[in-house]
């Protein structure tokens, strides 16, 4: 692309108003915007895959939280993959692949110190935004670092039909787990996690209590639970641990759009079952990323870990995803392509 033909505009998602509750189609706009020239030490990528993920909900709403909220107003961002058009750094070059996290965009500038290069050949560049992305490095880190799966452990994976979820069963077998169990939202999904993604009891958490189905896939308790749900699922999970348990908290899909939530009436249990609750943040746990690379991409290699994305077209069309994946419509990854 010549200087003559760059893009000089960009379109992008922005937040008009904070979403009371679930969000809807009137809390956002997609608008044009200016696009400045690059500076010294910048990059003008065009974004050819963005993400969207459970915990952008939270950002659109101004509670204390881990990450900052999104601004009214302003333009969203999140994780996406694209092609460097023109590099003012050094280490990048026009042609490059680059994860970054100016999605909900066509075109995005930025620094290059917040692009990461990464190789087409090696896997597709979705991949990217997926099991070799945010959502497998946090199935990673949270059970390596913080569930500490042991030989013949029974883990509980609630959401387990989502980006991490998918993979956060995968890798606590592989890890040496006995038994892994699955709740997912529909039957469809119940299948996909026992026949292909080698979980070995699954449910729908809609047929029933959670905690009445959990009994009957693991009535002996459980060792590990990673929460991707929250809500009834935990309490369900507090009430079914072994001694010695651990409870690995990644997400609360189930409360993100509530705004009275109530926690479980069983905490109790903790102390009687001497159990861990565990929340971690992955960015400050980076220093598992080589060992990540290595063994998920090993897995990957080998044939031994497996992955699905849910694709929707279009940059128009990436609100509709972010609420779709809000309402457990994906099936592994939720990703837009452009």
């Amino acid at each position: 692309m010549s200087e003559q033909t760059l893009p000089t505009t960009a379109h992008a998602w922005h937040l008009d108003t904070r979403p009371a509750g679930r969000p809807t189609a009137s809390n956002f706009s997609l608008r044009e915007v200016d696009l400045p020239t690059p500076g010294a030490g910048q990059l003008l990528i065009a974004n050819d895959y963005l993400s969207v993920d459970p915990y952008m909900r939270g950002r659109m709403s101004d509670k204390k939280s881990y990450i900052e909220p999104y601004d009214v107003d302003a333009p969203m961002d999140g994780p996406a993959v694209g092609r460097v058009l023109v590099s003012n750094a050094q280490g990048f070059a026009p042609g490059d692949y680059v994860v970054h996290v100016l999605g909900w965009r066509d075109y995005a500038i930025l620094d290059a110190a917040g692009a990461q290069k990464v190789d087409p050949n090696l896997a597709p560049l979705p991949a990217y935004l997926g099991v070799l992305g945010v959502p497998g490095l946090t199935a990673y880190i949270g059970l390596e670092r913080f569930a500490k799966i042991e030989e013949g452990d029974t883990v509980f994976v609630s959401g387990a039909a989502g980006a991490v979820g998918t993979q956060a069963g995968q890798i606590a077998k592989l890890k040496g787990a006995g038994l892994v169990i699955g709740s997912a939202g529909s039957d469809q999904k119940v299948k996909l996690l026992i026949e292909e993604y080698g979980y070995d009891v699954a449910f729908n958490y809609k047929n029933g209590p959670v905690a009445e189905q959990l009994a009957k896939a693991a009535p002996e308790g459980i060792d590990v639970f990673f929460d991707n749900v929250g809500g009834e699922h935990l309490e369900a999970a507090i009430g079914a641990l072994k001694l010695h348990a651990r409870i690995v908290l990644c997400g609360m899909v189930s409360q993100y759009n509530d705004e009275k939530v109530v926690g479980p009436r069983n905490l109790w249990n903790l102390s009687v079952t001497r159990s861990d609750i565990l929340a971690f943040m992955v960015s400050e746990e980076l220093d598992l990323q080589p060992d990540f690379v290595r063994e998920v991409g090993g897995w990957l290699a080998e044939g031994r870990l497996r992955y699905r994305e849910t694709v929707r077209d279009g940059l128009e069309n990436t609100l509709d995803a972010f609420l779709a994946m809000m309402r457990g419509e994906n099936v592994g990854k939720m990703i837009v392509k452009l």
